[in-house]
């Protein structure tokens, strides 16, 4: 695999005649004999965030779509309709059962894969396709034990093989600006933080069947979309399930595993009524599904102590009415930025005691990222982000060199889920967190978040 992609270390953009992102042209690597290559993805799940990944690669001209796998028949449909109508040959297409993915992981055409399938399957596919030698890119969450977060180092340290965790968060235009801010020491001494993953999704956890957000009360075998699978996590498990759309922005503000890392974990959830009430409202006191009681608190919350002594807290609340929020906070030394109320405070800048209205700031310390690609991204799906997220795996890949978020990221952000699930099963005592890195946290260089190539 190494041979085959020994690519040359940058790609350049073409500038000239670019306007919107279908029309986006990336440099062509060059193989060992000097032809012309392009980097040959597999897609395993092209469900709707599968697709909408693919939907990203499709408008490169540097990747070629060779294989796909989904066991619905009706999405492996879909996306050879969207291959073909970009012009790209048929891939094969894999999905006769659970396990044919492997299958498609033995393809001789198949240089790296993106995985975007229900969690239960994230890490076992994960370490496959490591072992198989594909650059792996892998959905969030990307474990749901501590022994599958310990599989993913593993399975990377005895491979080789890199993985990518797809935190697209991470390149939020106001968190990366804010991250800027960070660089430049704006806030100071850094201190505390919040973060979360605070999301009405009652609608998608519960639908008709029919569609993946219609009015409905069903889950499992009944639903549609992510309530076939997502829903049964909130009945069985007291967790934050979705940490890292919240903890990954911050860890990269705070070097986790490169220069600090997370040391210990308390957690607390509230009572579980959100999902049960909803039933009753949209279904009836009668439905079946109103005598289920699920498991999952309502408002889960997690502190997370790092190293270099600052606090965390993480807070999942997916189960009640709310506007979305994910619920940034960074604060300093020197000041600090909340998301909710668009606001910052910076001494010696703001009015003493009032706030600023973040708008400037942000703009002031734009990230040269969204400086350099900001209107060809903002259509890539969740304002932008995904552009980004996928530009970094597909460079990352080609070069088959260490991802911006890699293994040891994917394994200490997800480890949130079973670290709160055991502290709140022990009524919030506090968990130690491994160290993923076996001690090398404390030689490893942060990645250079603030260059404007991915």
């Amino acid at each position: 695999m190494k041979s085959r992609r020994n690519f040359i270390k940058k790609t350049a953009l073409a500038g000239a005649g670019i306007t919107m992102l279908p029309n986006m042209s990336f440099g062509i690597n060059t193989g060992l004999f000097g032809k012309e290559q392009k980097l040959k993805v597999g897609m395993i799940g092209v469900g709707l965030r599968g697709t909408n990944h693919l939907d990203n690669v499709l408008q490169r001209d540097d990747v070629l779509v060779t294989a796909i796998c989904d066991i619905d028949p009706r999405r492996n449909t879909i996306a050879l309709d969207k291959i073909k109508k970009a012009g790209q040959p048929k891939p094969e297409v894999f999905g006769s059962s659970d396990l044919d993915y492997r299958n498609l992981l033995e393809l001789k055409e198949v240089d790296a894969v993106i995985i975007s399938t229900p969690w239960l399957w994230h890490t076992r596919m994960a370490k496959d396709a490591m072992k198989a030698g594909k650059y792996t890119g892998l959905e969030v969450s990307a474990a749901n034990t501590m022994e599958e977060c310990w599989d993913l180092v593993n399975t990377y340290e005895e491979t080789g093989t890199h993985l990518m965790i797809l935190e697209n968060v991470n390149y939020r235009r106001d968190v990366l600006a804010v991250l800027n801010m960070v660089r430049q020491n704006v806030f100071g001494e850094l201190v505390h933080f919040r973060c979360g993953y605070q999301h009405d999704l009652r609608f998608v956890k519960l639908n008709d069947g029919k569609s993946a957000y219609g009015k409905g009360v069903e889950f499992g075998d009944k639903g549609i979309s992510e309530s076939a699978w997502r829903t049964q996590h909130s009945l069985l498990r007291n967790a934050d399930v979705y940490p890292t759309h919240g903890a990954g922005p911050i860890a990269a503000m705070c070097d986790i595993n490169r220069g600090n890392r997370f040391t210990s974990l308390t957690a607390n959830a509230s009572k579980a009524i959100g999902l049960n009430d909803y039933i009753v409202k949209h279904g009836g006191e009668d439905h079946p599904n109103a005598k289920l009681k699920f498991k999952q608190g309502d408002v889960i919350t997690s502190t997370i102590e790092t190293a270099n002594g600052e606090t965390i807290i993480v807070t999942h609340d997916c189960n009640l009415p709310r506007p979305y929020s994910l619920g940034f906070r960074v604060q300093g030394s020197n000041g600090l930025w909340e998301v909710d109320g668009n606001r910052i405070y910076i001494e010696g800048e703001s009015d003493p005691h009032r706030w600023d209205v973040a708008d400037e700031w942000l703009k002031k310390y734009d990230h040269p990222l969204w400086k350099k690609y900001g209107e060809h991204a903002l259509g890539a799906g969740h304002g932008g982000m995904d552009f980004f997220v996928i530009n970094a795996f597909i460079e990352s890949a080609k070069l088959n060199i260490a991802p911006p978020m890699d293994a040891y990221d994917a394994a200490a952000w997800s480890a949130i889920t079973p670290l709160s699930e055991l502290s709140i099963e022990n009524n919030g005592e506090p968990q130690d967190f491994p160290d993923f890195t076996r001690g090398n946290w404390i030689k490893r260089k942060p990645y250079n978040w603030m260059k404007d190539t991915y």
